[in-house]
This record gives C-alpha cells, sequence and structure tokens, in this order.
C-alpha cells in the first residue's frame, strides 16, 4: 500500500511539474532559480561550517 502510495505522489508532482513548464515557462524558470539559490546557500553553509570545525571550532 505504501509503495502504491508513494508512486502515486511522484505521479502527481511530475503532472504538476509538467503543467507548469507548459502553461508558464518563465514562472518554471523562477521556479528552477529559486532552488539552485538555496542549494547554493546551502552548500556555502557547510562549507563555512567544516572551514569553522577546521579552524579548531574558535569564533
Amino acid at each position: 500500500m505504501v509503495v502504491n502510495a508513494k508512486k502515486i505522489a511522484i505521479f502527481v508532482v511530475a503532472v504538476f511539474v509538467v503543467y507548469v513548464i507548459i502553461t508558464d515557462p518563465a514562472k518554471a524558470a523562477d521556479y528552477v532559480e529559486i532552488g539552485f539559490e538555496g542549494i547554493s546557500s546551502a552548500a556555502r553553509a557547510l562549507g563555512d561550517f567544516a572551514t569553522w570545525i577546521a579552524n579548531g571550532a574558535q569564533s
């Protein structure tokens, strides 16, 4: 039952993504840009944290 629910959820998300791309490509591009900015910020924060740890965890 859980596997079927997961497959249905993935299908619904895929249909929504295709719908957004077809109906408003500019908005879809904005969503992709927002996603990549979020990923970039998270990677930068992890890098800053790793540098802080490597420097002896001092302020």
